[in-house]
C-alpha cells in the first residue's frame, strides 16, 4: 500500500514539465540561407548531431533566457524505468533520460570554439604585403599627379584654340545660312504674289457657277410645277402623252445639269481650299524665313563680348530640330512646286467652267423648247377632241328630247286604255249578279272575257314598249352624262394645259449670264 501511494503520488506531478539544454551559439551549422556565407574563405561544413543548432542568429551572443529549451513532459524520457505501464500517462515515452554536458555546460564541445577562432587571424607575411601595397600607391598617386597637371596645361591651349576656330567656323556657317534663308524667302515671296493673283478671280468664277446652279432651279421648278398640275387631269384625261414624256426629260436633264455644275461648283471649291492651302503653307513659310532670318543675324553679329549672353546647361542636349538641311531645301521646293500646280489647275479650271456652264444652257433650252412644242401639239389635239364632244352631246340631247315625248304618247296610250278595261270588267262583274239558270255562258259573255283579256295584251305591250323607251331614255341619259363628264375633263385640261402650264413657259427663265 505504502509504494502504491508513492506511485500514486509520482504521477500526480503536474504534466508540463520542462527540461534545460544548453546550445552553442557561435555554431554556423545549419544556419538559413539568410545568413549562410556569401564572401571569404569557405568554412568547412560541421557533420553531425553535436554540432545542430536551433538558435535564429548564432553569431549573436547567446542570452540567459535563450540559453534553455523548453520540452513538454510527453515528449520528455522517463528515468524510472519501474514505472508500471498502466500507471503511465497517455503519450509517456519509457526511454532513459539524457543530462547535459556537466563539464562545458553546453551541448557542444571547446575543440569547436578553438577551430572556429583560427579563421578570423592575419599572417606576417600578410602585414607586410600590405604595407608595401600602401608605399606602391602613394609613389603612383603622385607620379599621377605630375602628368595630370602637364595635360591639363596642353588641353588648356588646345581647348582655346578649339573655341576659336569652333566659333569662327560656326559664324561662317551662320553666314551661308542667311544667304540661302534670303534666297528661298524671296523664291517664296515671288510664288506668293503670283497664287494670290491668280487665286483673284476664283471667287467670280465661283459665284458665276453657283448663279448657273441657281438659274437652273427655276426651269426646274416650273416643269415640276407642270406635272403636279397636270396631275389634276380627270379621267382618261391623264394620259402618259409626248407632254408628259418631254417634261420628264426636262426635269432629268435639268437634274443632270444640276449635279453637273454642283460638281463643278465643289471642285471650285475644293480648288479654292487648295489654292488657299497652298497660299497659307507659302505665307507661313515666309513668315518662318523672315523669323529665322532674323535669329541668325543677331546670332551672326554675336560675340564674345555681346550683351545677353549667358549658360544655358544641357542645351547642346536639347535638339528641337525637325528637319535637315536637305529636308529643309527640300520642303521649300515642294512649296514653291505646290503652288505652281494649283495655279495651273486653277487656270485649266476656270476654262472647263465656261465650256460647262456655256453646254448646260443650250441643253436646257433644247429642252424647253421641245417641251412648248409638244404643248402646243397637245392642246390643238384637245381642241379638236372637245368639238367633237361637243357636237356628240348636242346629238344625245337633241334625240332625248324626242325620246321623252315618245315616252309621254306611250303613257298617253296605256291610260286611253283605262276606259274600255273598265267599261268591259264592270259589264262582267254586273252578269256576274244574274240569277238562276240566267247565268249562262252566252256570246255575250265570251266575247267580253275576250275584250277584257285583249285589252289587257294590249296594255302589257304597252307597258313593255315603255319599258324599253325608257332604259334607252336612261341610257341616252347616261351617254350624255359621260359625256358632259369626258368634255369637263378635255376642257379642264385643255385649261390646265394652256393656262396654267403655258403662261408658266411664256418666257425662259434663264440670266443671261450664261453666254451660249
Amino acid at each position: 500500500m505504502f509504494r502504491r501511494g508513492r506511485t500514486q503520488a509520482k504521477l500526480n506531478v503536474p504534466k508540463p514539465t520542462i527540461m534545460y539544454s544548453q546550445l552553442q551559439p557561435w555554431s554556423q551549422a545549419g544556419a538559413l540561407p539568410c545568413v549562410e556565407q556569401v564572401v571569404g574563405p569557405s568554412v568547412p561544413p560541421r557533420v553531425g548531431n553535436a554540432y545542430a543548432n536551433s538558435n535564429r542568429h548564432p553569431w549573436r551572443p547567446a542570452l540567459a533566457y535563450e540559453l534553455i529549451k523548453v520540452k513538454h513532459l510527453p515528449d520528455q524520457p522517463v528515468t524510472n524505468q519501474l514505472t508500471k505501464q498502466c500507471f503511465m500517462p497517455r503519450g509517456m515515452r519509457t526511454e532513459g533520460m539524457i543530462f547535459p554536458n556537466v563539464v562545458t555546460g553546453f551541448d557542444r564541445n571547446p575543440q569547436h570554439a578553438a577551430r572556429a577562432a583560427l579563421y578570423t587571424r592575419y599572417t606576417n607575411t600578410e602585414w607586410y604585403n600590405n604595407n608595401m601595397m600602401r608605399y606602391l600607391e602613394s609613389n603612383m598617386n603622385r607620379n599621377m599627379s605630375e602628368r595630370m597637371r602637364n595635360d591639363a596645361l596642353r588641353l588648356m591651349r588646345e581647348t582655346d584654340e578649339k573655341a576659336t576656330s569652333g566659333q569662327r567656323d560656326a559664324g561662317r556657317c551662320l553666314g551661308e545660312r542667311i544667304t540661302d534663308l534670303t534666297f528661298w524667302r524671296n523664291e517664296l515671296n515671288g510664288e506668293l504674289e503670283k497664287l494670290i493673283a491668280e487665286m483673284s478671280d476664283i471667287n467670280d468664277l465661283q459665284r458665276l457657277c453657283g448663279k448657273a446652279l441657281l438659274d437652273l432651279e427655276i426651269p426646274l421648278h416650273i416643269a415640276q410645277e407642270c406635272l403636279f398640275h397636270r396631275e389634276s387631269r380627270q379621267d382618261t384625261e391623264k394620259v402618259h402623252d409626248d407632254v408628259e414624256k418631254a417634261l420628264l426629260l426636262e426635269i432629268n436633264n435639268l437634274r443632270l445639269s444640276r449635279d453637273r455644275l454642283s460638281g463643278l461648283h465643289e471642285k471650285i471649291a475644293k480648288q479654292a481650299l487648295d489654292c488657299r492651302g497652298a497660299q497659307h503653307l507659302l505665307e507661313d513659310d515666309v513668315a518662318h524665313k523672315e523669323s529665322s532670318l532674323g535669329i541668325d543675324s543677331m546670332c551672326h553679329q554675336m560675340n564674345n563680348h555681346s550683351r545677353g549672353i549667358t549658360y544655358y546647361g544641357g542645351i547642346e542636349k536639347f535638339d528641337p530640330s525637325v528637319s535637315t538641311q536637305e529636308s529643309w531645301a527640300q520642303t521649300s521646293s515642294d512649296h514653291v512646286r505646290r503652288s505652281q500646280a494649283e495655279r495651273a489647275k486653277l487656270s485649266q479650271l476656270r476654262s472647263d467652267s465656261q465650256n460647262v456652264v456655256n453646254a448646260v444652257a443650250a441643253s436646257v433650252w433644247d429642252h424647253w423648247s421641245n417641251t412648248n412644242n409638244a404643248f402646243d401639239r397637245r392642246a390643238q389635239e384637245m381642241s379638236e377632241a372637245k368639238n367633237r364632244v361637243q357636237l356628240h352631246l348636242h346629238k344625245v340631247q337633241q334625240e332625248l328630247f324626242d325620246m321623252e315625248k315618245h315616252l309621254f304618247l306611250l303613257q298617253k296610250a296605256v291610260q286611253d286604255k283605262a276606259g274600255p278595261m273598265m267599261v268591259a270588267q264592270t259589264r262582267l262583274e254586273a252578269r256576274s249578279h244574274r240569277e238562276g239558270v240566267e247565268l249562262c255562258k252566252d256570246y255575250a259573255q265570251d266575247r267580253l272575257v275576250k275584250e277584257v283579256q285583249d285589252i289587257q295584251g294590249t296594255v302589257d305591250k304597252l307597258h313593255h314598249k315603255l319599258q324599253e323607251a325608257e332604259a334607252t331614255h336612261q341610257s341616252l341619259l347616261r351617254t350624255r352624262c359621260k359625256l358632259e363628264v369626258d368634255l369637263r375633263a378635255k376642257v379642264n385640261a385643255l385649261f390646265i394645259d394652256r393656262e396654267k402650264c403655258m403662261s408658266l413657259r411664256r418666257s425662259f427663265p434663264v440670266n443671261n449670264l450664261i453666254r451660249y
